[in-house]
């Protein structure tokens, strides 16, 4: 199958391969090499040849969509009507989705072919893939590495030749940081750029729905599609859509680069830091003028963002009880659990000294309710530890007592960083800077160390915070075997600038 969808429509419309013949040329691939990878986690066959027949059809009268021809993967946290859209978690498990995200809608009004769903961190929540009820994710390129996460198993599906393009999303990083680490091109536009409508939420006012592709020029396509106003989204921008591929088909021109010292300094890999410095000199030979800037906030970043976004997963996930939403305990195991324990206490009771017994009656006194001790089990067996984990975190910050100290402070944080940016982008149009300070790292490396994990997100975590766009594209490869990335990031509403200045880093490079 050709992975790039210029090329794959091209093939199309000569005749040369027909629409069918490509999407079961990928449903073999994945038959073949999805075992050891497991990037897809269910896939629609019948629907995905269905539509393949009639969008060739429409190829042969020249009236079929933009995305004609180009086959998709949909992260789990995108509902599908009538597809499990679980979001990797067990709390979700049997949940099939009763309507198509604004995004799948968008995606299937301009022809393109959805194959299927792709693994990710439960919830969102995590930076390898290796939160998932569906098990971890495998690096196409190393199978003993982690793709990076959420959107993990979007990048790998995309890297290993299953569908010419995913989608994934982005709440710190999560679809740049995977797209580094496949070796693939992954954009998150700006806050408002795309509707999230139908994504299930891990922190609103963060999360952002992106393509992840084989080039630039890709995700600009599919990003003309996806951005836009949409009723059901009043987060979405009323900013007109950019012609993004005029801007990659034709990106030279003045070009500021801003160069941020804060993304250059301690943990970074030297390979890293080399291959971007080479990056930022090409740039300069072809006539972008470079820009030293100063985020002085940075330092900042992760602390706030874990502290704002676990207090928004902590609000949107509070809804997952057991009652109204997702998994719920086996309710007699609850009922002859809290009555083993009455009796246990009731049997000691009788037994006890008389200085014991007050003691006792107490524990009696404040056993659970069996609807509290539902709510209570089916959270714990329906989330994960890393949920769980944020859960915690996010609740705590929100306390009486604490709310001023961590939640307020982050806020004003918050904005400070974005005006760090606005700053910045008086004096350039984009900032260059790493996606991710190593290379994709071992399976199993970083799972008991959660700061540690944190710490992949610190070049990305930003964009997310200020709102705006960024997008990650392979700067080539490590000594270590692994693709490097390299960021940018432009102003919110802004992706045309991104578009031409990677556009022109791609050109560069290959």
């Amino acid at each position: 199958m050709s992975v790039d969808i210029s090329t794959t429509r091209s093939e199309l419309l000569s005749g040369k391969v027909s629409l069918p013949e490509l999407v079961q040329k990928s449903l073999t691939i994945i038959e073949s090499n999805n075992p050891a990878i497991n990037a897809m986690t269910s896939l629609l066959p019948e629907r995905a040849m269905e539509r393949a027949i009639g969008i060739q059809e429409r190829l042969i009268r020249g009236d079929a969509g933009k995305l004609a021809g180009a086959i998709f993967g949909i992260k789990e946290a995108i509902v599908m009507d009538g597809s499990l859209s679980t979001a990797a978690s067990k709390m979700l498990g049997s949940y099939k989705s009763v309507y198509n995200a604004t995004v799948v809608d968008r995606l299937l009004a301009e022809d393109a072919i959805i194959l299927g769903r792709c693994n990710m961190d439960e919830f969102a929540m995590g930076s390898s893939n290796e939160n998932s009820m569906y098990g971890p994710v495998h690096n196409p390129i190393d199978h003993s590495r982690v793709p990076g996460g959420s959107s993990g198993g979007s990048a790998a599906a995309v890297a290993a030749g299953f569908v010419n393009a995913a989608l994934g999303s982005d709440t710190g990083g999560s679809i740049r940081q995977p797209a580094a680490y496949c070796g693939v091109t992954g954009l998150k536009p700006s806050y408002g750029r795309v509707s999230r409508y139908g994504l299930i939420a891990y922190a609103s006012s963060f999360d952002s729905i992106g393509p992840i592709a084989h080039s630039v020029a890709d995700t600009a396509s599919i990003l003309e599609v996806l951005a836009g106003r949409d009723r059901n989204d009043g987060t979405t921008s009323l900013a007109p859509v950019d012609n993004y591929t005029e801007a990659v088909q034709n990106p030279d021109g003045l070009l500021r680069v801003g160069v941020p010292e804060e993304y250059f300094g301690e943990g970074l890999d030297p390979e890293i830091r080399s291959a971007i410095e080479e990056i930022i000199k090409g740039l300069e030979k072809d006539g972008a003028q470079i820009v030293p800037l100063h985020l002085p906030h940075t330092q900042y970043a992760i602390a706030t963002y874990y502290i704002l976004a676990t207090a928004e997963a902590s609000s949107n996930l509070a809804r997952f009880d057991g009652a109204r939403y997702g998994y719920r305990t086996d309710m007699k195991a609850v009922s002859e659990q809290l009555r083993a324990e009455e009796n246990d206490l009731k049997q000691a009771l009788k037994l006890a000294d008389i200085g014991k017994r007050e003691e006792i009656e107490k524990k009696i006194r404040s056993l659970d309710t069996p609807l509290l001790r539902m709510y209570k089990q089916s959270r714990t067996e329906g989330f994960g530890m890393e949920v769980q984990r944020r859960i915690m975190l996010g609740t705590y910050v929100l306390s009486a007592g604490y709310y001023d100290a961590y939640y307020g402070k982050a806020q004003k944080i918050r904005r400070l960083i974005r005006d760090d940016f606005q700053k910045a982008f008086d004096t350039c149009d984009v900032i260059i800077s790493p996606t991710a300070p190593t290379t994709a790292f071992k399976l199993g490396s970083n799972i008991d160390d959660p700061l540690q994990m944190y710490l992949n997100d610190i070049y990305t975590i930003s964009a997310n915070l200020a709102g705006i766009c960024g997008i990650s594209l392979p700067a080539g490869n490590h000594s270590d075997g692994m693709p490097i990335g390299v960021q940018l990031m432009a102003n919110s509403m802004r992706e045309i600038d991104l578009f031409r200045a990677a556009s022109r880093i791609e050109r560069m490079i290959k």
